[in-house]
């Protein structure tokens, strides 16, 4: 049977460290606090919203919350992310994505105060990603990679295929993985879904990340016996979560994320190890 990589039980332990570490810097004269910008009214992102504040008051983190509307102007989300920037209070800012069409997407990520980048997806962070600088992570691939290092999983020397070329997972994480740190330092292959006989590519993987945002994209054909596989792609078909693995593929897998609890907790649990890192900012 598959090991279940458990993302819950090890979000968990992160956010028991963070509280310690939040009450040092509350000693310390430094309550941290996170901004998130919401426009629209998007069912799952207000809920993502929601759970980040609840995150934050379970840590120790002050939050505060900008709602814009669904028609809102990029003048007026420039207006918000200006006001978050300049706040003392806020050390740190999320911008909830995606936004709405007609919005700017880059131009308001470059707007955020690239210290404030609670995400890691400003430009100066992703370079600072591809140059092998120190500075906030994307929130998303940080939480896969402490996953695997938490369950013992080597990642070093090993062959990861990452389905997905996405500017929140599988962009970022390909970089994180091939980077030169100790803990990472594989092999990486970047698949996604205009690759031609995918199942050709994601077999080869001792470890499988699939962050398409297609439901069942992985088969347990595509899946060498044995293989790590994380599902990191959550797709809502009818309503309803999905996940880029099909069920068939824990037959086969040697370790697998669940589909509830696996990722998710862990990307939020790195956003608040962010947030208490840019908090940690104004000590210096």
């Amino acid at each position: 049977m598959a090991l279940i990589l458990d993302g819950n039980a090890l979000a968990s332990i992160i956010k028991t460290r963070l509280k310690d570490e939040a009450q040092e810097l509350l000693t310390a004269g430094i309550r941290p606090g996170l901004g998130t910008i919401l426009v629209g009214s998007d069912p799952s992102s207000a809920r993502y919203v929601a759970m980040k504040h609840a995150d934050c008051a379970e840590v120790g983190i002050e939050s505060f919350h900008c709602k814009l509307d669904q028609d809102a102007t990029m003048e007026e989300l420039l207006e918000a992310i200006d006001l978050f920037n300049g706040d003392s209070n806020v050390d740190s800012i999320l911008l909830q994505l995606p936004l709405p069409k007609h919005l700017d997407q880059l131009a308001a990520l470059l707007a955020i105060d690239p210290n404030k980048d609670v995400d890691g997806l400003h430009p100066v962070n992703l370079g600072k990603l591809v140059m092998s600088e120190p500075g906030p992570l994307a929130c998303t691939p940080a939480g896969i990679v402490e996953l695997l290092i938490h369950y013992g999983i080597e990642i070093a020397h090993k062959h990861v295929v990452v389905v997905g070329r996405g500017l929140t997972i599988g962009r970022p994480l390909s970089l994180l993985l091939a980077s030169k740190s100790p803990n990472c330092n594989a092999t990486v292959t970047v698949a996604h879904t205009g690759t031609a006989d995918l199942g050709s590519i994601t077999r080869q993987a001792d470890i499988l990340i699939a962050a398409a945002g297609v439901a069942d994209i992985i088969t347990e054909s595509m899946v060498k016996e044995g293989a790590v596989v994380v599902g990191a792609g959550t797709p809502f078909v009818d309503g309803k979560l999905r996940s880029d693995l099909s069920d068939s593929v824990a037959k086969v897998a040697s370790a697998i994320t669940p589909r509830i609890g696996g990722v998710g907790p862990m990307t939020r649990a790195m956003l608040l190890v962010n947030a208490i890192q840019a908090a940690k900012g104004r000590l210096i």
